[in-house]
């Protein structure tokens, strides 16, 4: 059902006319709609709003309240006339921390009120309305019109942007930048989401067109734009008003509990007055609750709490009901509805996703019960019960007891883009790491003159200060060094063999452990296993019964361990999800398969903490089904752990739990089908190998959090089966993450707000030495907490015992070192401080920051550091970059490529990591995956890799001869200065064209070049030639052009045991220069094989000389 027929059957209510009737009356009115619940607020407010079409502003209690609201408004499709109005602060001004995009929401709220051409809905809070805003005719006097044909100069857009503090910078990524290249403006103005792009002819406006910032190219073209400055800028002269001011008179107010609506914006105004007395404007930026209050005694305002802030001279009751919590008793739920429907109600259920309204009818079938309801294919946030028209809308996220997620406009995305652009860029003094040469120092881009002729250059510092020049056709030769967050490496020495001797010896350690493990796949295929009987219906109901949705990667992990346990062949699953991602559930499922054959499981944890945990959540997610589970840890007493053993030999114990002591001798099972093993890099050799032994007939699924590098997948794929959960579960709420100076004030809020919830927190300080002074500290901002401290160098059991009372809810506040980062899930700990946050890589934060948020409840990260300024430009790029990516598994794994590295080194055993850490992760993926397909060449393997995994894998490798063709040429190929200004986005551009893989992205690549800079130069057309040739070069098995002075030197592969010189291609080559159609000469000299062509003054005479040989050669191949 669409929103709009959803909308109608609420039309219907007896005093909507009335209501209607008295909002469209003069100003002035107060009204009280008595009753209504949840969502029908929403509903209401969208009904009036088409009905009447008046501005409308709807007052809520706090951030996350209205944006649920706007969130309906969206799902109820009045997005166009919804505006959200957020505070310009992350949190509230008396904070400080401007928040850009929140500025720029606010700006295009006012700018559209100002335009007037529509009526608008604004959903607002007390943090956003407590600060003023600037008056429409300063508004006016602040905002440049531009429109298509305007004749105006370059200078003066140029001036008027720096007058009103634009910043001019090489390229345009935030509101209040802009940037002049030549003909064409790029402006970020605060009124829009996109920056705009003139382009001039001349004095003339030629063209406007948005653009993306992630990208840098143009989305949608303009006839006239406004560029408004900051706003906020308290430099701007001119009054201030509150936002009422700026609204037409016959604006209807809508709240809920308005009275404490306004006490709110009181006490945000008395605090900030506290918080920054020595700011002298401050009484201009802010407004009393009393004064808003005032100034809508003259107004319509219309309450739909309880806490009214005027008289009302109109009043509606309802009889509304809060859709009831039935805690997944889906018989309950079938009683209450078929009550309902009995009674002659209405039944809607509102789901975005069909699948669950697929999964209601099905339990409905299971249990028996006739219910019929229409489905609603979008949601609202609270379900309800309308007595009044007999209407019952329920929402599946409330009846399966989910948490719903609420969408704001945000760039997020593109943020994230940008600060992953700004990891990997090349700074001058970075290490990188070449291929032939090894670990230098970049030192920036240098020109150099070939026989006469101008080309740039990079130069690369190595040991004892040798230099190296790269020329720009060889920037994919090099990458930035990548190793263990903090560690600096060692420069390598120019012209020794010692590199070369380092790649060598990685490699051949690399295949013997890819060896290792294709052998015990081959032998695991050999062997006979048990294999499991389809679902049953009990299944279904456990599945059912996940609090959150399963996200897609988990709907595929779950189905291929169950194909795999039905089959004759044992299981050897590795299950890798980032922490939070559902791996727990997917354990939980095939345990409970496992159990319905009656077979036993024996789950295997590195810690006793985590066997505990575990304990906790199997037996909660299975206490509705007739499962036994159990553990044994140090925790239990001997008797206990006597009696727990005699069970699971006597087949009375379904599901067991525990550390490596459940590979001990006396630990007999009586029917073993499925074994668990949480995070198996975790245990000893001894572990491992008696876990060998175990593994040979029994299905095994091995979880891990390490996330495992998609060419590894690749390159190891028919080796080892691989589930991994990417998507983190659409539900989860992201981690609130914010940095901020060391204040008492906040880390006091932040405590008492999680303590007040019931909540617990993590106090991460990493030095032993003062941590009991921390502890002090503490006590003394928050009188009457109980705090207890863990770190490492406590006696083992003392600190399980603080763990155990942490997780117990014995202590308010944990302080710890960053020993908490492994495994451990306390759902109740929701607020995280980490003290010195500066000090640690990004995937330590990532780590550590996974610890929180793992309920359905909002988490919070506050990263505490000393002044930003004071802090290396490294971590703070790395502070940013947290920041940014506040979702689960945000596209972290991008940027954490020192996780890549442990994932690889506990993929293939620990030793790996000490490898990466010499050779950088770039060049260490290259050796690993040509050691595998060499393994995959081998014989005694070839039976191994299933048939389309070899192809799909091919695919992705992209095998062919050679990897790499080298071009040096005398021809002046560049980004001329006059065209990109900046170096250091000459070299980012360089970098992006020579890792550019096929035509459709050089495509792009050309497009959005000319879209930014203008039309090319010639030394740049004749430059982006360059990559075609070196793909024609591969293809034909080169490795090395050289095009000098009018000639082209091709060289073939040096290599000469290489299988090229065996192939039909070589043949083919050799036959087409004997048959003399080009003037190509083929000689051998000292042992290299070269083909010679001259007349070549070009780079696209070069192209069309090789795309005529490959024309042959494919013509002579059919």
């Amino acid at each position: 059902m669409e929103p709009v027929a959803f909308l109608k059957y609420f039309k219907g209510q007896k005093h909507f006319a009335g209501v209607a009737k008295k909002l469209s009356a003069p100003p002035g009115e107060k009204i009280h709609l008595n009753g209504l619940i949840g969502s029908a607020k929403t509903i209401w407010t969208a009904n009036l709003f088409q009905e009447l079409r008046q501005n409308m502003v709807l007052l809520l209690n706090d951030r996350e309240e209205a944006a649920y609201f706007y969130d309906d408004l969206n799902n109820l499709r009045l997005a166009k006339p919804a505006l959200f109005f957020p505070s310009s602060y992350k949190r509230s001004i008396q904070y400080g921390q401007p928040e850009q995009e929140n500025i720029v929401q606010r700006t295009e709220t006012l700018n559209k009120l100002h335009d007037n051409e529509e009526s608008c809905l604004i959903v607002s809070y007390p943090e956003a309305l407590v600060e003023t805003v600037i008056s429409q005719p300063n508004l006016e006097k602040n905002t440049l019109q531009v429109a298509v044909s305007d004749k105006i100069s370059i200078e003066f857009i140029n001036e008027f942007l720096y007058e009103y503090g634009f910043e001019r910078v090489d390229f345009v990524y935030e509101p209040g930048q802009f940037s002049v290249r030549g003909s064409i403006v790029d402006v970020f103005s605060y009124s829009n989401e996109d920056p705009y792009r003139l382009d001039f002819f001349g004095d003339e406006v030629e063209s406007i067109r948005s653009f993306n910032i992630d990208n840098q190219i143009s989305k949608e073209t303009f006839r006239k734009i406004t560029v408004v400055p900051n706003i906020q800028n308290e430099e701007l002269e001119g009054n201030r008003v509150s936002v009422f001011e700026f609204l037409p008179a016959d604006t209807l107010y809508f709240g809920n509990d308005m009275n404490q609506f306004f006490h709110q914006v009181d006490d945000i105004h008395r605090q900030t007055i506290l918080a920054k007395a020595e700011e002298d404007n401050l009484k201009k930026m802010i407004i009393t609750g009393e004064a808003l209050k005032k100034q809508l005694h003259s107004k319509t305002v219309c309450d739909w709490g309880t806490d009214l802030c005027f008289e009302p001279n109109f009043v509606v009751k309802f009889s509304h009901a809060r859709q009831p919590v039935f805690n997944k008793k889906f018989d309950l739920l079938g009683e209450n509805l078929e009550e309902h429907q009995n009674d002659g109600y209405e039944i809607f259920i509102l789901s975005n996703q069909e699948k669950q309204i697929e999964r209601l009818q099905a339990i409905f079938q299971d249990i028996k019960t006739a219910v019929h309801f229409t489905p609603v294919n979008f949601t609202l946030h609270e379900g309800f019960v309308d007595h009044d028209l007999k209407i019952c809308c329920y929402t599946d996220h409330q009846i399966f007891e989910r948490y719903h997620r609420f969408k704001l406009k945000s760039r997020k995305a593109q943020r994230e883009a940008i600060s992953l652009k700004e990891l990997n860029m090349l700074h001058p003094g970075d290490y990188v790491v070449h291929i032939d040469h090894g670990i230098g120092k970049f030192a920036g881009l240098v020109r150099t003159e070939i026989n006469g002729k101008m080309q740039e250059a990079i130069r690369l510092v190595y040991k004892n200060n040798d230099s190296l020049l790269v020329n720009i056709h060889s920037l994919h030769r090099i990458s930035k060094y990548k190793g263990k967050d903090g560690t600096e490496p060692n420069l390598n020495k120019l012209g020794t063999g010692a590199w070369q001797k380092m790649k060598n010896s990685t490699k051949s350690k690399v295949k013997d452990i890819a060896k290792e493990l294709i052998a015990l796949y081959a032998e695991r295929l050999a062997e006979k296993g048990f294999a499991f009987s389809p679902d049953s219906y009990l299944q279904t109901e456990l599945e059912a019964s996940f609090i959150y949705e399963d996200t897609p990667d988990q709907e595929k992990a779950t189905a291929a361990v169950k194909e795999d346990m039905e089959k004759q062949i044992p299981m050897d699953r590795l299950v890798c999800g980032d922490v939070g991602f559902g791996k727990t559930e997917v354990a939980i499922r095939a345990a409970f398969k496992a159990v319905t054959d009656s077979k036993q499981v024996a789950v295997l944890v590195p810690t006793t903490i985590l066997a505990l945990q575990h304990y906790k959540t199997f037996s909660e997610r299975l206490e509705n089904f007739p499962v036994t589970v159990a553990y044994i840890s140090r925790f239990k007493s001997a008797a206990e752990i006597k009696q727990t053993l005699a069970d699971l030999a006597a087949g009375k114990v379904d599901i067991l739990i525990g550390t490596h002591r459940l590979v001990s001798k006396d630990v007999k099972f009586k029917n073993l089908g499925l074994l668990i093993i949480d995070e198996e890099q975790k245990f000893g050799v001894s572990v491992k190998d008696k876990l060998k032994k175990l593994k040979v007939n029994v299905d095994t699924l091995t979880l891990t959090a390490t996330p495992i590098p998609r060419t590894l997948q690749f390159s190891l794929m028919g080796a080892r089966d691989l589930s991994i959960i990417q998507t983190p579960p659409p539900n989860r709420y992201p981690i609130i993450t914010e940095v901020h100076g060391f204040n008492e004030q906040l880390i006091r809020e932040a405590i008492l707000y999680e303590v007040a919830r019931n909540g617990q927190v993590f106090f991460i300080h990493n030095r032993v030495q003062n941590i009991y002074e921390v502890e002090a500290t503490i006590r003394k901002i928050v009188p009457g907490i109980s705090t207890a401290v863990g770190h490492g160098q406590m006696e083992g059991r003392q600190l399980e015992k603080v763990m155990l009372g942490f997780i117990n809810g014995d202590h308010d506040v944990l302080i710890a070192t960053t020993i908490i980062e492994s495994g451990l899930d306390i759902p109740n700990a929701n607020t995280m401080i980490i003290n010195h946050a500066e000090n640690y890589g990004l995937s330590d934060l990532h780590q550590l920051r996974g610890r929180v948020g793992r309920s359905n409840k909002k988490a919070f990260c506050y990263l505490i550091t000393p002044p930003l300024s004071a802090v290396s430009a490294e971590a703070r790029r790395r502070l940013k970059a947290i920041e940014e990516f506040s979702d689960l598994g945000s596209g972290f794994n991008i940027a954490m490529q020192d996780l890549d590295i442990r994932g690889a080194g506990n993929l293939l055993g620990a030793e790996q990591s000490g490898f990466i850490a010499d050779i950088g992760f770039e060049t260490y993926h290259r050796i690993l995956n040509e050691a595998i397909q060499e393994l995959r060449q081998e014989e005694e393997f070839k039976n191994v890799f299933k048939e389309e995994d070899q192809k799909q894998a091919q695919a992705f490798l992209n095998i062919k001869f050679t990897q790499d063709c080298q071009v040096d040429t005398d021809l002046e190929l560049l980004f001329p200065d006059s065209y990109i200004p900046g170096s250091s986005e000459r070299m980012l551009l360089y970098r992006e064209l020579d890792n550019i893989e096929n035509r459709e992205q050089l495509d792009l690549f050309r497009n959005s070049l000319k879209d930014r800079f203008g039309p090319f130069p010639a030394e740049t057309r004749e430059l982006l030639e360059v990559v075609k040739l070196r793909w024609k070069a591969i293809e034909l098995g080169m490795e090395k052009i050289i095009l000098k002075e009018g000639k082209m030197i091709c060289y073939f592969i040096s290599d000469q045991q290489s299988p090229f010189y065996q192939s039909a291609l070589f043949m083919k080559i050799v036959q087409y220069v004997q048959r003399g159609k080009t003037k190509g000469q083929m000689r051998e000299r000292s042992n290299k094989l070269t083909l010679t062509f001259s007349n070549v003054p070009n780079v696209e005479t070069a192209g069309y000389i090789l795309e005529e040989i490959i024309g042959e050669v494919a013509a002579a191949a059919k």
